[in-house]
């Protein structure tokens, strides 16, 4: 599994999850007032996440734009999963009840994100 991406890398994860893809511009449009970046710090942690194989970038009409290669469901199962144990001390399956309401997922992607949450709860949250 690729590294769990830090809390102002998911919000630029996330604006690529509900729009994809983006320019730099773009992203930084939608995560400017959350994080209260400037432009060239959005670009540094783009250039990062890159790095870090969270995103992938390519030329579209010739202006660079970004993906997330971060599977969003794998992503949010990691952040339950930690949240889960570390915080409430949780070890076994955590309910995806927990994301009803989210804006983020969609229904079928909720029912996989329970599968992955009670197969991870199985295994005691190990990764390979």
């Amino acid at each position: 599994m690729k590294q769990q991406p830090s809390a102002s890398e998911l919000a630029i994860l996330k604006a690529l999850w509900q729009q994809s893809p983006l320019s730099a511009r773009e992203i930084h449009q939608r995560i400017e007032e959350q994080l209260g970046w400037s432009y060239s710090s959005t670009r540094k942690t783009l250039d990062r996440m890159q790095e870090k194989d969270l995103l992938q970038a390519f030329e579209v009409h010739g202006l660079k734009v970004f993906e997330a290669r971060a599977d969003k469901l794998e992503t949010l199962a990691a952040y339950t999963r930690d949240f889960a144990e570390r915080v409430l001390e949780i070890r076994g399956p955590v309910p995806a009840a927990l994301f009803a309401g989210s804006e983020l997922l969609s229904e079928s992607e909720l029912q996989e994100l329970e599968a992955l949450l009670a197969r991870e709860g199985e295994s005691g949250g190990e990764d390979d």
